[in-house]
């Protein structure tokens, strides 16, 4: 297979015509924000926001040209639209400002999505999708996530991990896995697998030490491609790494994805708890259930003579669950072994299974799964209205 190069993408665009203008998209100016990365495309078509809401066939368009060059695997394209008086940012490309979309619940099925997929098929073959968030960075989210897929896996559970992070993925680290996703047919990527679980991430198609300079119409879409594009197979459940906050990646999941519900991750000090609580409150209002907090580095434990320290306070997670009548799944410690072993690709429920703390994820997965049986069927997403 060939190496596709940015000139042979462009040169493919050029084919496409703006069905106003009469004139191609390069020629124009409108192809934004261009990424080719090991047949790996992204960019993003820039149009008139009066003319947004019609222009999702130029974009089909604009996919179709380059996916048929060779060498090419995947094909994400967006449109996206300059709003009045913004500036252009540093890479060259529009700063946009958007509205954010307000959720109704609905028992309709969804409209289909920018990018064509039918809604109620996302993922077909997953009986459930879980997210586990975080209202803010350096909680330990990552770490929660891969030992809670790791002890649902444990449990004879059909597993998939999808990290949602695209600015910052970490998952193929923990995981233990290098390589690069297959794809047999051109169209559909195969997950990469380790410890029984299947895996799909950004770092998968990117070197590590690569930035991604995106907008976030373009981070909608590639996670949108990630669960759409990629082979899962059959699943129990698949968990969802999030990105910590509540923006535009956590919004694209929480409103465009099924989900059977969603774990918080927090520390016990009351600035980590204040944010928690405004991820919590974003699921809530799309309608999405809360299985429950999880409360990491609750205590240290010190290696050498077992003292423990409340460092980040201690019990605030559990307070903050009874006081929103949530469930308060566990509380996990700050420990070298915990970090050494996912840093190494190792987590601590495969590398020492019989351990403390491994029974501690082991517990709050069995408690995840109890919850997620109790789901008579999966949750239809709720229907995005624009206001």
């Amino acid at each position: 297979m060939s190496r596709i190069t940015e000139d042979q993408v462009l040169e493919a665009l050029r084919q496409v015509l703006d069905p106003d203008r009469g004139a191609d998209i390069v020629g124009l100016g409108m192809i934004q924000g261009l990424v080719v990365k090991d047949g790996n495309v992204g960019f993003a078509i820039e149009v008139d926001p009066k003319r947004g809401a019609r222009l999702e066939p130029l974009r089909k368009a604009a996919e179709a040209a380059v996916d048929k060059l060779d060498g090419v695997l995947s094909v994400t394209a967006v449109l996206t639209a300059e709003a009045g008086g913004g500036a252009k940012g540093g890479n060259g490309t529009a700063t946009t400002a958007a509205t954010a979309p307000t959720a109704q619940p609905s028992s309709s099925p969804r409209p289909s999505q920018a990018s064509g997929g039918a809604a109620r098929a996302l993922v077909p073959g997953v009986k459930h999708i879980v997210a586990v968030a975080s209202g803010k960075g350096g909680v330990g989210k990552s770490t929660t996530a891969v030992n809670l897929t790791l002890a649902l896996a444990a449990q004879g559970l059909k597993i998939g991990i999808l990290d949602a992070d695209i600015y910052g993925p970490s998952q193929p680290r923990m995981m233990g896995i290098a390589g690069r996703p297959n794809s047999p047919d051109g169209k559909t990527l195969t997950p990469l697998e380790n410890y029984g679980v299947k895996v799909m991430s950004m770092g998968f198609l990117v070197a590590e030490d690569t930035p991604m300079i995106w907008r976030g119409p373009m981070v909608q879409s590639a996670l949108q491609q990630m669960l759409r594009d990629v082979d899962w197979g059959e699943l129990d459940v698949l968990v969802v790494d999030m990105p910590p906050g509540t923006g535009d990646a956590q919004l694209t999941m929480a409103q465009q994805v099924p989900l059977s519900g969603a774990v918080i991750v927090s520390t016990p000090q009351d600035i980590a708890l204040l944010d928690a609580r405004k991820g919590l409150n974003m699921f809530r209002k799309v309608d999405v259930p809360v299985l429950g907090i999880v409360e990491n580095m609750s205590l240290y434990i010190c290696p050498s003579c077992g003292h423990e320290a409340h460092i980040f306070g201690h019990g605030g997670a559990k307070r903050e669950a009874e006081k929103l009548g949530m469930e308060f799944l566990g509380e996990l410690p700050l420990t070298i072994e915990i970090r050494e072993t996912s840093d190494g690709g190792q987590p601590i429920v495969v590398s020492h299974p019989d351990s403390a703390y491994a029974e501690s994820y082991l517990a709050i997965a069995r408690r995840v799964w109890e919850k997620l049986s109790g789901v008579s069927a999966r949750r239809e997403a709720p229907r995005i209205v624009m206001q």
